[in-house]
């Protein structure tokens, strides 16, 4: 099996970044009805447990196996606890000490840890010039997006910021480590069932003694259907998504959805939410869409594309 990436996305990639941005920009609303009545690690729980029945039960209806090889439920273990469990924990305890912005910008360096990783750790995925600017242009766009509050208190709780830092990191490790269930010959929907059973294997003990949620009480109706959401759509959907996208065009591309992520978040704010656009947002998303297109060289060949058209005009 040809197991190399192509660095330039094609539509149905970048369409699918696009929904996996939505999906997971979506999770902020889930989020935000469930926290009224649960505590984080319960509702991370429920979610990946939920997503969990919810794929093993399209595995079955569709007739696919989970495979048995011996040495792929580790790898699963090991995805979940790189793109789950360390990072949900560490973003979860470092957002009880800073600004939700703040958080959201320094979980936007995700893309450029990975640039890194990937040269270090891939053959197909090297660190390019064009890679590194869309990356520093992509950041500056989520960071003008988020406003000045954002920033405000960075300097402040080192150790909540170095948190959430290291979440990006974990994410990124995740991305490269995630190439493998390709090359194993596991297709993208085994891989989410997968990683999502684990990763709710690891949570549940962490849950039950931190969050004892027994204990709580019943949650109403609202927050049960932002939980379905949260599970079906942002966890279950998403990462079917997620490992489609990491097979063809690796983890570089992929997780340039942190990128996408703000601007949904502020999109489906203002469209379901009725939120008003200010224009730090439009700048913002204008960075980003330049970043994004930097990212495969495209901008550049356009750039040199005009250029040269320029000149030979008036060389003639």
């Amino acid at each position: 099996m040809n197991t190399a990436i192509h660095t330039s996305m094609t539509a149905l990639e970048w369409v699918m970044l696009v929904a996996l941005s939505l999906l997971w920009g979506g999770s902020f609303f889930f989020v935000g009805v469930a926290v009224a009545e649960l505590p984080p690690l319960t509702i991370v729980l429920i979610r990946v447990g939920f997503a969990a029945a919810i794929l093993w039960m399209i595995v079955r209806v569709i007739g696919l196996e989970m495979p048995e090889t011996l040495g792929l439920w580790p790898a699963f273990f090991a995805m979940g606890v790189l793109n789950n469990l360390i990072p949900f924990s560490l973003i979860v305890w470092g957002q009880t000490h800073i600004a939700s912005g703040l958080a959201s910008i320094l979980n936007a360096t995700t893309p450029l840890f990975t640039v890194i990783v990937a040269h270090y750790f891939t053959t197909d995925e090297r660190l390019t010039g064009n890679r590194v600017f869309a990356v520093i242009v992509g950041l500056a766009g989520v960071t003008v997006m988020m406003g000045p509050a954002a920033i405000e208190g960075i300097g402040a709780n080192v150790l909540a910021q170095a948190a959430v830092l290291g979440a990006a990191l974990s994410y990124a490790f995740a991305g490269i480590y995630g190439r493998r269930f390709r090359r194993l010959g596991v297709p993208p929907l085994l891989t989410a069932t997968g990683q999502v059973t684990a990763s709710a294997i690891l949570l549940a003990p962490v849950t039950l003694i931190i969050d004892r949620p027994w204990a709580l009480p019943m949650p109403g109706l609202d927050t049960w259907a932002a939980l379905i959401g949260l599970a079906a759509l942002s966890t279950a959907l998403a990462y079917i998504l997620y490992f489609r996208i990491l097979a063809t065009a690796g983890a570089t591309n992929l997780l340039l959805v942190t990128f996408l992520i703000p601007v949904s978040a502020i999109f489906l704010g203002a469209v379901i939410l009725g939120e008003r656009l200010n224009t730090e947002h439009f700048i913002g998303m204008a960075l980003i869409g330049i970043g994004l297109a930097a990212t495969d060289g495209r901008l550049g060949k356009l750039a040199r594309a005009l250029v040269h058209g320029v000149v030979s005009k008036f060389s003639t």
